[in-house]
């Protein structure tokens, strides 16, 4: 970067700085009437899976879902018979269901019951309740349930395709305003987890049609609400950050086995604020490729400060209004430099064709196209914002 744009940088950060402390401080009242408690901790119901004793024989005790890693999940379940796993599934179906390391088919059956039990809950409560419409939509035929938590505003993962076969997977991290209500809305479909996902899928069967893919839907972290100081800063993050790397762990253990390459993680918005201070444990065995779309930063200054193994990648198109948001840390506000911007040292691709925060995954857009191509492997064809040598998206890549 040349001298004489270092300085307007530089005063271009603390100008978006101020503006922002300024709105902050004239919605103050209202950023801390709304301000959003993480979900954290074991799933509910753990303190009574903990006191259950009844599997037969010494040393049957039941793994701790607070300390106990997702390959010793996995040990566990795998020396159970298909009985005593179900048994266990009915049991407590909300510490099955969210548990990583755990039999996906297993979790998608106790996530069935505790979708169910909570659903009756609420029609017993309210008959016209929106959220046991919510709940019912989840149980839908077909539809798997990766995870669900219905505390705070409801988390969910959502898998489509077949996930345990699949040759290429993809995961999607959403930003703000997401939740189990949101989950799936139908306004602004590409917004959306369940669009987002849903519309990578069905790319990469258009890029490879013989290959057997699945893309999981992950709204595992309580996203901010709104532009408040939540959004500004990453307290939510933090919070979100180490339940994304447990649950990336818990893939490996799961897909390892069938998968061409670890999963491609595709982090939109604040999700990839998320995705930033997660990165430091996303090795070329649990995360292969990194991609930051419509970012207002990682926390970080540079690619390599991610200390990841992953290949990093951003996008970010022309209409975006994050680029205003984007190039600063100041007094704890703001996420760090641009990914996009050639000093982060992120392989940026095209996002022409797309329009807005929350159309990096409409169908005719090179991001969507780029995504698929990324998530397949083939870099070759992916096509670059940038084709001037260095700052070439498939420089250096290995």
């Amino acid at each position: 970067m040349s001298q004489t744009l270092r300085p307007w940088r530089y005063a271009r950060r603390l100008i978006t700085a101020a503006l922002t402390i300024t709105v902050m401080a004239g919605t103050a009242g209202w950023t801390v009437a709304h301000e959003e408690q993480p979900v954290t901790g074991p799933p509910p119901g753990t303190d009574a899976w903990l006191a259950d004793h009844s599997l037969p024989g010494p040393g049957r005790e039941l793994p701790d879902p607070a300390t106990a890693s997702p390959v010793a999940i996995a040990r566990f379940f795998g020396r159970l018979t298909d009985v005593q796993q179900r048994a266990l599934a009915i049991r407590h179906p909300q510490v099955v269901g969210n548990l990583d390391g755990a039999p996906l088919a297993l979790r998608y059956e106790a996530n069935a019951r505790a979708l169910r039990a909570e659903r009756n809950k609420e029609r017993a409560a309210d008959p016209h309740s929106p959220l046991a419409a919510r709940y019912s939509a989840l149980l839908a035929p077909g539809r798997q349930i990766l995870a669900f938590d219905p505390r705070g505003r409801g988390q969910v993962a959502e898998v489509y395709g077949d996930l345990a076969a699949a040759r290429r997977t993809a995961v999607i991290v959403p930003g703000s305003d997401i939740d189990l209500a949101a989950f799936d809305r139908s306004h602004d479909p590409y917004g959306t987890p369940a669009g987002m996902a849903t519309s990578l899928r069905a790319a990469m069967a258009e890029e490879a049609p013989g290959t057997r893919t699945a893309v999981v839907a992950w709204v595992g972290y309580t996203t901010p609400v709104g532009l408040g100081t939540d959004a500004a800063t990453s307290r939510l993050a933090k919070a979100g950050a180490p339940r994304l790397d447990r649950f990336l762990a818990g893939l490996s253990v799961t897909t390892a086995a069938t998968a061409d390459a670890p999963p491609t993680v595709f982090c939109h918005s604040y999700g990839s604020v998320v995705c930033g201070l997660a990165a430091s444990a996303m090795d070329r065995t649990r995360v292969s490729d990194l991609v930051a779309l419509g970012s207002p930063g990682m926390r970080a200054n540079s690619a390599d400060g991610l200390h990841t193994g992953a290949r990093v990648w951003a996008a970010r198109d022309s209409t975006d209004w994050i680029r205003r948001v984007t190039g600063y840390d100041f007094m704890g506000l703001g996420h760090g430099e641009d990914p996009t911007d050639p000093s982060f040292g992120a392989r940026v691709v095209s996002a022409d064709r797309a329009h807005g925060h929350t159309g990096y995954f409409a169908p005719g857009t090179d991001s969507l196209r780029n995504f698929a191509r990324i998530a397949l492997g083939d870099f070759g064809a992916v096509r670059c914002a940038h084709d001037d040598g260095p700052t070439d998206c498939r420089h250096g890549l290995v």
